[in-house]
């Protein structure tokens, strides 16, 4: 099984939100439905960036580290590749 970390924008708030799920498909369906209070004020969510990894520690890891960076410009440059 795969896993993601997944990087969503709300353009009604000019805002991103990461995360990680093994069905991102069904996660986006989550966040667009208002079942995620966190991004339940953004909808609708579009995922603009994804990263693949075989485990969800991986994940998880992946997750926590583009969250520290704390930085849009950083958030960007993965959207547009060079990151």
């Amino acid at each position: 099984m795969s896993f993601y970390v997944y990087i969503l924008y709300s353009a009604s708030r000019d805002r991103y939100y990461i995360g990680h799920s093994s069905d991102i498909d069904v996660r986006l369906i989550q966040h667009n439905s208002g079942r995620t209070p966190s991004t339940k004020p953004g909808r609708p969510w579009v995922i603009v960036y994804t990263e693949t990894y075989s485990d969800k520690k991986e994940a998880s890891n992946r997750e926590s580290e583009i969250k520290r960076m704390k930085s849009r410009t950083y958030i960007e440059k993965l959207i547009s590749g060079k990151g």
